[in-house]
């Protein structure tokens, strides 16, 4: 058979056997063995439980759970609610000071989690209701949360861009570093949006609700920030300043986010340990589990040569990189709307990759684009778990307010992936600074 046929196959078999409500990893291994039992036999699944555990055996993927135990551990205190109120009291008199506030909170929030859900919850549970009761609109309040949400698989660390970085075997510290003037990016596209929406508000007779803080009442609240945001700079000069690797740094991280919730915050609780761990612990085998699934429905692609006569088809066709590249948007867009990310970069990214280097692309350019995409997904139906956290949170307001006040921030996304291609190097600088260019 035809392998571009035989693709289209498969495509439409995991896509079937996905909508059927399987978990993911579940569904990958399925596919994978149905089409190597009917075109290789059942030697073939000899293969499998090799390929499986040998997709765990990288001393890379420790840096996932330690990430997570890290997040998790941030999530399960008041840090949110604290760098929530820190960033209202210094911003207070900035039109659209306080929606400022929740995006500022939730991009260093992010940049401490690497958890979209996680950012979302946290920040949400005070930034919502305390913006609906200063008279902002309901949009406004759930859709600036949703949004600044998705910066959590974004700006480093980022557990996403470490699934990419081993799907790829590109360097997660470089991909790291490409996030972060993009990251910058989306969270200025996003204040400007809410400073302009609140303007426009007012000029039309809206009165918004600001409060007074003192400098006491402004500097009182540091302390219990500052040692958080050391901790993401220790992080970083840890790891770009060859001191450790990603593993051993994200393993530091997570025993001082530990030590810092038990003393800080006094979370000595062997209960709430426990729930720290427990859920770190189902979240990293979740993702171990999809990384380890998509291992094999790779080898199942490469091994009926599908992936090679995908590639070999893309680069045959005679259209300009960038359509190349615009089409390639629209699948990552649409695969975005149903597949979590850590799915779509498993499944996607190894496909993806020889086309995207082949037409002259970066990889760790496309590592943003591709992330941003993912973002995009995360607020928009039918899936969008963002949507459905603040959802959870403010139950009175209906997802299709929560829906209609993110999509203004869908289009600031769209817009940063077009500045992207217009200045690739706001990805590619920074790392190409700190460690080299890329070979």
């Amino acid at each position: 058979m035809d392998p571009l046929l035989l693709g289209a196959i498969v495509a439409i078999s995991t896509i079937l056997v996905l909508f059927s409500g399987v978990s993911v990893a579940t569904g990958l291994l399925i596919v994978s063995a149905g089409f190597l039992i009917v075109f290789d036999g059942l030697r073939s699944l000899e293969l499998m439980p090799e390929i499986f555990f040998g997709k765990l055996d990288s001393f890379a993927l420790l840096s996932i759970p330690m990430f997570i135990i890290m997040g998790s551990a941030i999530s399960s205190t008041r840090a949110g609610a604290d760098l929530y109120e820190a960033l209202d009291r210094w911003l207070t008199r900035v039109p659209g000071g306080l929606v400022i506030s929740n995006l500022g909170a939730c991009s260093l929030f992010a940049a401490m989690s690497g958890s979209s859900p996680a950012t979302c919850a946290a920040i949400g549970k005070m930034g919502i209701p305390e913006m609906r009761r200063r008279g902002y609109p309901d949009g406004v309040a759930a859709g600036s949360i949703a949004a600044g949400g998705t910066l959590g698989i974004l700006i480093p660390p980022s557990v996403t861009m470490i699934v990419y970085g081993i799907a790829t075997e590109t360097s997660i510290g470089r991909l790291f570093l490409a996030g972060v003037f993009p990251g910058l990016l989306l969270v200025t596209l996003f204040m400007a949006w809410s400073i302009f929406t609140t303007w426009r508000q007012q000029g039309r007779g809206g009165a918004l609700e600001a409060r007074r803080y003192s400098w006491k009442q402004r500097v009182e609240i540091l302390p219990r920030v500052v040692p958080f945001l050391l901790i993401i700079a220790g992080v970083l000069y840890a790891m770009y300043g060859g001191i450790a690797t990603p593993s051993e740094t994200a393993a530091v991280g997570a025993l001082l986010c530990l030590l810092i919730a038990v003393i800080i915050y006094r979370l000595w609780s062997p209960t709430s340990l426990w729930v720290v761990l427990r859920d770190s612990t189902r979240e990293s085998v979740m993702i171990l589990f999809i990384i380890a699934a998509a291992g094999v429905f790779s080898y199942m692609l490469s091994s009926l040569s599908i992936t090679q006569s995908i590639a070999t088809y893309i680069g045959t066709l005679e259209v300009n990189r960038w359509v190349l590249m615009g089409m390639i948007n629209v699948f990552l867009l649409i695969a975005g709307f149903f597949l979590p990310p850590v799915a779509v970069i498993l499944m996607a990214a190894p496909i993806l990759l020889p086309i995207i280097t082949t037409a002259g692309f970066d990889p760790y350019w496309f590592a943003v684009i591709l992330t941003i995409n993912m973002e995009i997904g995360l607020i928009s139906p039918p899936v969008g778990l963002n949507l459905y956290v603040i959802n959870g949170i403010a139950p009175d307001i209906p997802l299709k307010t929560i829906l209609l006040g993110s999509l203004p921030y869908v289009a600031c996304m769209i817009l940063a992936i077009v500045i992207l291609c217009l200045l690739p190097d706001l990805a590619t600088w920074l790392p190409d600074q700190v460690m080299g260019e890329a070979v």
